[in-house]
């Protein structure tokens, strides 16, 4: 008789099922690939939108010099740098699993004059005190986490009462025309500029298919409020393309 694997054990990686143990390096090796054209492939994947949607983020943020921010898989330092930017003084986290987008974005924040902090560390456990932090904030990085559920609640536990979470994530489109229209340019397209660009068309599949496999808003935001956050919503923008959730420790 074939013995069928627990599913507590197995986890989706992308459309293929692998190892719960399996999931952070593989992860990893996408992002070792991919890091150094990172941030040229969101420009070009998106045509320049990413950059409205981390600027609506900080907009809803709005940094003040005397706090603390906790930036999380934010390894090449598009939120962090925008938070210096809006509130200079600010103290700035950044924490990412992968070294190879730390030193992308220790090297862009040299070329800037900033002073942030760069920590390796894994969303699920990480090295930071209770309350330690007035926000937390992280942009396309949570689908790529294996245990959610244990990254909100690190999340919560790192923050002061009141602190905020803000979680920028791709999402599904409300309109269903459009949403087979992106399916088809996700699938067809956004691999093969990978390959062309970054030469790597696996990782960016990978990428595409995550997003699918990512919970929709409204069970993402129901898991917020599982793991302890109050106020726990989230908006649409650009159709549903993504959406900016948003909670916070009471």
């Amino acid at each position: 008789m074939t013995q069928t694997k627990d599913p507590g054990q197995t986890i989706d990686f992308g459309f293929r099922t692998v190892a719960r143990t399996e999931k952070q390096g593989l992860v990893r090796n996408v992002f070792d690939s991919v890091a150094g054209r990172y941030d040229l492939m969101n420009d070009l994947m998106s045509a320049g939108t990413h950059r409205l949607w981390k600027d609506s983020l900080i907009h809803t943020l709005r940094p003040h010099a005397h706090e603390t921010f906790l930036d999380v898989a934010g390894g090449t330092g598009d939120i962090a740098f925008r938070i210096a930017n809006a509130a200079p003084g600010a103290q700035i986290t950044v924490s990412d699993i992968n070294e190879a987008m730390l030193a992308e974005g220790r090297r862009r924040a040299d070329k800037r004059g900033l002073d942030l902090d760069w920590v390796t560390a894994n969303a699920e456990t990480l090295p930071f005190p209770d309350a330690s932090f007035n926000a937390y904030t992280i942009a396309f990085g949570i689908r790529n986490v294996t245990d959610r559920m244990a990254a909100l609640r690190e999340a919560r536990r790192v923050l002061k009462p009141g602190g905020r979470f803000l979680c920028l994530e791709f999402s599904q489109l409300a309109i269903k025309p459009l949403d087979r229209l992106y399916e088809r340019y996700s699938f067809a397209v956004i691999p093969r500029i990978g390959q062309m660009i970054a030469g790597d068309r696996e990782s960016y599949q990978y990428l595409v298919e995550s997003i699918r496999q990512f919970p929709g808003p409204d069970q993402f935001a129901g898991m917020m409020r599982d793991a302890g956050f109050a106020h726990a919503r989230y908006r649409r923008m650009t159709g549903g393309v993504v959406a900016l959730h948003s909670g916070r420790k009471l």
